[in-house]
C-alpha cells in the first residue's frame, strides 16, 4: 500500500528520528524507501530553509514529488535522474542558483513538470527526452534567448506555460509540431514574431501572447478554430485586424488592446457568435462599426482610445466603453 505523505504545518522540525535501515530521514521524519510513492511538501511557512535534501533521491519508488515554496535552496543534484518512476514533479520557489541538470531527461515517465519562480535561466536540451509530458510549466523564471528547441519534441504536450520570462526573437517554427496543445501562455516575454506554423495547433483553446514585442497578427491565426481565449494585448501590432479572425467561431474573449492597429473593424467579426468579451482599447482604429457587430451580445466591450465614427445604440450595448 502506498503511503501519502503531507509534510505540513504540524511537521516535527527539530526532533530527529532513529530511522531503520529501509528508511530515510527528512526533516525529522522517517520514510520507507520501498513504500513511499508520494511526497508532498507544499505551502509551508515559518520553517527553516535547508539545502536541497539528497535523501529524497533514495526514494526511488516515488511517482509524485511536490516541493513547493520555499523550504529548500541550492542546486538540484543530478541524482534527481534516479527517480525514474516519477510521473509528476513540482519544484517551486527553490532559492539560490537553480539549474535543471541534464539528468532530468532520465525521467521519461513524467507527465507533469512544474517549476516556477525559481530563477531558472536555462532548460537543458535533455528536456526533449520527456516524451510523455502533457503539462510543462516554467513560468516566472529567468529563461533567456529562444524557446529551447527540445520542447518542440514534446508532441504529447497539452499545456505549455513559459510566461513571465525573458525569451526573445521568434517562436521556433517547430512549435507547430505540438499538435496536441490546448493551452499556450507565452505572455510577458520579448517575442517579436509568431511563425505561420502556429496555424497547425488546431486543438488550441487558450493563447496568451500579452506583453511582448509582436508587430503582426499572422493570417494563419484563423486556422485555430477551437480557440476560446486570444490575448495579444500590449504589443506593437500594426496594420489592420486580419479578416481571418472571423474564422474563430468558438472565441469567447478577444483582447487586442494597447497596440497600434489601424483601419476599420472587419465585418467578419460578426461571425464570432460566442464572443462575450471584446477589448480593443488604445489603438488607432477608425471608420464606422460594421453592422454585423451589433448582432453580438457582449458581457464586456471596451473600445475607447480609438477614432471610430458613428454612434452605438445604447439599447444594444448600454454599458459600452467607447470610442
Amino acid at each position: 500500500m502506498s503511503k501519502l505523505l503531507f509534510i505540513g504545518l504540524l511537521l516535527t522540525l527539530t526532533v530527529g528520528q532513529d530511522c531503520k535501515g529501509n528508511e530515510v530521514e527528512l526533516r525529522g521524519q522517517c520514510y520507507n524507501i520501498k513504500e513511499t510513492t508520494t511526497l508532498n511538501h507544499s505551502q509551508i511557512t515559518g520553517v527553516p530553509i535547508i539545502p536541497f535534501p539528497e535523501e529524497i533521491f533514495k526514494l526511488t519508488n516515488l511517482t509524485s514529488l511536490i516541493l513547493d515554496y520555499p523550504a529548500f535552496e541550492g542546486k538540484i543534484p543530478p541524482e534527481i535522474g534516479n527517480l525514474t518512476n516519477l510521473t509528476e514533479l513540482t519544484l517551486n520557489g527553490i532559492r539560490g542558483s537553480v539549474e535543471l541538470p541534464p539528468e532530468i531527461g532520465n525521467l521519461t515517465n513524467l507527465t507533469k513538470l512544474t517549476m516556477y519562480n525559481c530563477g531558472l535561466k536555462k532548460a537543458p536540451a535533455e528536456i526533449g527526452n520527456l516524451a510523455n509530458l502533457t503539462e510543462l510549466d516554467l513560468h516566472r523564471n529567468k529563461l533567456t534567448g529562444k524557446i529551447p528547441l527540445g520542447i518542440s519534441y514534446l508532441t504529447n504536450l497539452e499545456m505549455l506555460d513559459l510566461s513571465s520570462n525573458q525569451l526573445t526573437g521568434s517562436m521556433p517554427p517547430e512549435i507547430g509540431q505540438l499538435e496536441n496543445l490546448t493551452y499556450l501562455d507565452l505572455s510577458e516575454n520579448l517575442f517579436a514574431e509568431i511563425p505561420s506554423l502556429i496555424g497547425q495547433l488546431s486543438e488550441l483553446k487558450y493563447l496568451n501572447m500579452n506583453d511582448n514585442l509582436l508587430t503582426e497578427i499572422p493570417s494563419q491565426i484563423g486556422n485555430l478554430t477551437n480557440l476560446t481565449d486570444l490575448d495579444m494585448s500590449i504589443n506593437q501590432l500594426t496594420g489592420s485586424m486580419p479578416p481571418e479572425i472571423g474564422n474563430l467561431i468558438n472565441l469567447e474573449m478577444l483582447d487586442l488592446s494597447s497596440n497600434q492597429l489601424t483601419g476599420s473593424m472587419p465585418p467578419e467579426i460578426g461571425n464570432l457568435i460566442n464572443l462575450n468579451e471584446l477589448y480593443l482599447l488604445n489603438n488607432q482604429l477608425t471608420g464606422s462599426f460594421p453592422p454585423e457587430l451589433f448582432k453580438l451580445k457582449f458581457r464586456y466591450i471596451i473600445l475607447r482610445g480609438n477614432k471610430f465614427s458613428g454612434n452605438i445604440p445604447k439599447e444594444i450595448w448600454p454599458e459600452v466603453d467607447c470610442c
